[in-house]
């Protein structure tokens, strides 16, 4: 009997379709705008502060290359990963909302990236417009296979979405490139991209062409990682150290783990270093595991999941706890006030949750998926579609943002755009994707492991209809059509968050064991299913490794991470202080961010001192009961600027 597959997924839940239009309405056209230099905005400084932060140029890059306008290339090396996930995103949006318009433009832009194509299939319009002699010759910084590798994605997801040819054409004919030029053989680059992308971009395209020479070129660029410690200084010494010669600033300093490239991956006991090359890594590692059988990749998989959720992660799934370097640093250093959170690292963590869901059906890896969805990753994005965080912090001040050299990457607002504009483009090319991510078949068992209310149909002839009103209501309703009388295995996910849960099934309340974080049912007629989560107000601490949240609770109700805000609450909140023995009270408002559930809670307020009082003294303070309001994590700073904290301080 041959493997079960999704045919098509369409999304009907009320929160996810508010985004899913909001993408296509408002964002896609912004971010189009941006990209052309014609929307007249403020670009926030780069994080980073690399100096990029004048325009985006990203479109005009590409007509330079193609021979359309005349000039230099501006901004960072990879500014055409800009145009291509904005690309990619546009494609999954046409599954869901056809436009017309939009077609024209994305069609358009195949042909401009066709044009901007070498003929031996090159294309990074830095090197082709400005340093052409340096193609392929500084791989630690260059970034040239992590933008055609983000080409690759966009021409597969393009192709698929609308059948042009020519997007999938374009893609090959780089990827041929890149397999001509690397590898062992005689004349051959034997090295790999300092950020890795191009291999879960290559697993990708052999998916669709099961051309097994894409498959073979990602699994090299995963074994050869690390294997010559020496290689990226051995191409600095021919191409020029000097740091004149850097292509991004500052690229020469971080030491080999940065770049995960200290050893073999296979030897690599814990994820170091950049967040973002963490995950996409571990995202290619996951998907060339699953097609190879590749057991130290598969080992290494899960060595590395068990350390960035165990040890690494926030609550919200953001990871990152440094701004140097927008990297990990060790176990249980998860700072609130100076975290990094990338939001490209979110996004990067429901790639490899989806991937690690391919490989296993466990629990734990839809959970961080749903956690990534409806907090560190949505976080990254503005209620109007048109604002952005690069950085998500989990405690925020302005006056610490504005004052505090160390905490100024901190944006207490989010920003119209950025010199590096990686986030906003990858979190949209995720919400219009989110369908992608509902279910996992595996051979004649159907996960249903995302609460995300759906119509689902299979190649044998079962359809699934999910309603609920999740996230605020943890009453899960499927209907099952099975008109064939099919058998298989449906299996429904039982959050970590609600231990607790009632299950019936054609009107009979039913028992089930939880199998790594599943509960089974065999199906073979039409059925229906009731789920009922636990969405009680939950106190939540960290590890008590974790100093920064020593003596902290933070609250979630179901899979919602809540945040006090100033908008809602008197400053300064480090003043408040809660127990799990407070009452709280949930609340649904539908005039509020779009409609949220809030939680109040009675807490015990600290009376801010007189100004003129000793800086330090023996005295207690005054304090004064007070009602603290939450609102959820994902919708801070969509009002006036000002105060917001996850963590908040226990009563004991």
């Amino acid at each position: 009997m041959p493997e079960l597959k999704v045919n098509h997924v369409e999304i009907t839940s009320d929160f996810w379709k508010r985004y899913r239009e909001l993408v296509v309405k408002e964002v896609l056209p912004y971010q189009w705008e941006v990209m052309n230099d014609e929307a007249g905005i403020a670009i926030s400084v780069d994080p980073q502060n690399n100096g990029h932060d004048k325009s985006s140029h990203a479109v005009a890059n590409l007509k330079i290359a193609a021979g359309q306008q005349t000039g230099h290339h501006y901004g960072f090396p990879f500014q055409d990963t800009d145009v291509y996930k904005w690309l990619e995103a546009a494609a999954y949006s046409f599954g869901y909302q056809p436009n017309a318009d939009l077609r024209k433009i994305t069609d358009n832009l195949i042909d401009l990236i066709a044009d901007a194509q070498e003929d031996d299939g090159y294309l990074s319009t830095y090197f082709q417009i400005d340093a052409p002699e340096r193609k392929f010759k500084r791989l630690q910084q260059s970034h040239e296979l992590y933008t055609m590798g983000h080409y690759i994605e966009a021409g597969v997801a393009y192709y698929q979405a609308t059948g042009n040819q020519k997007s999938l054409d374009i893609a090959t004919r780089m990827a041929d490139c890149i397999d001509r030029n690397f590898g062992l053989g005689d004349g051959q680059i034997p090295g790999f991209d300092g950020h890795p992308e191009i291999e879960l971009a290559l697993a990708r395209l052999y998916e669709v062409t099961q051309n097994e020479k894409y498959l073979d070129l990602a699994h090299y660029f995963l074994n050869q990682r690390g294997q010559d410690p020496h290689f990226f200084d051995k191409q600095l010494a021919v191409d020029g150290e000097s740091t004149d010669r850097d292509i991004i600033r500052g690229m020469q300093e971080p030491d080999l783990t940065y770049f995960l490239a200290a050893e073999p991956i296979k030897d690599q006991k814990v994820p170091q270093g950049h967040a973002v090359r963490v995950v996409y890594l571990c995202t290619g590692m996951a998907y060339v595991a699953r097609y190879t059988g590749d057991k130290d990749l598969l080992a290494a998989c899960h060595r590395f999941w068990n350390d960035l959720v165990k040890r690494q992660m926030y609550i919200t799934g953001n990871i990152g706890s440094t701004t140097s370097g927008e990297a990990l640093t060790y176990d249980y250093d998860l700072p609130n006030d100076t975290m990094y959170g990338e939001t490209c690292a979110s996004v990067g963590m429901a790639f490899f949750a989806r991937q690690m869901l391919n490989l296993d059906a466990k629990g734990e890896y839809a959970d961080v998926l749903e956690k990534e969805l409806f907090n560190g990753a949505l976080s990254g994005m503005s209620l109007d579609g048109k604002h952005f965080f690069y950085v998500n912090p989990l405690e925020a001040d302005p006056t610490a943002s504005k004052l505090n050299p160390g905490k100024s990457h901190v944006l207490t607002h989010r920003a119209d755009w950025f010199g590096c504009a990686c986030c906003p483009a990858n979190l949209a090319r995720l919400i219009t994707s989110v369908d992608q991510y509902l279910y996992t078949v595996k051979e004649h068992t159907i996960l249903s492991h995302q609460f995300i209310s759906n119509q689902a149909s299979f190649d044998n002839g079962v359809a699934i209809t999910q309603t609920n009103n999740f996230p605020w209501s943890g009453e899960i309703h499927y209907a099952v059509k099975d008109p064939d009388q099919v058998a298989f295995k449906l299996g429904l996910r039982i959050p970590a968050w609600s231990p607790n849960f009632g299950l019936t099934v054609n009107g009979q309340q039913q028992t089930a064991d939880v199998v790594d974080g599943f509960i089974y049912l065999n199906v073979s007629a039409d059925t229906t299913i009731e789920l009922s989560l636990d969405m009680a107000v939950k106190f939540m601490r960290a590890n008590n490794r974790v100093s920064a949240d020593f003596g902290k609770v933070a609250i979630q109700r179901g899979p919602i991470v809540y945040a006090a805000e100033a908008a809602d609450n008197p400053v300064p909140l480090a003043g408040y202080e809660v127990s799990p023995k407070d009452a709280t009270t949930y609340q649904f408002d539908a005039h509020l961010l779009n409609g949220v559930g809030t939680i109040s809670i009675a807490a015990q307020r600290a009376v801010p001192d007189d100004p003129d009082q000793p800086l330090y003294s023996t005295s207690d303070g005054n304090r004064q009961s007070a009602a603290l309001k939450l609102i959820p994590y994902y919708a801070w700073a969509n009002r006036k600027e000002g105060q917001m904290r996850v963590w908040l301080n226990r009563e004991f």
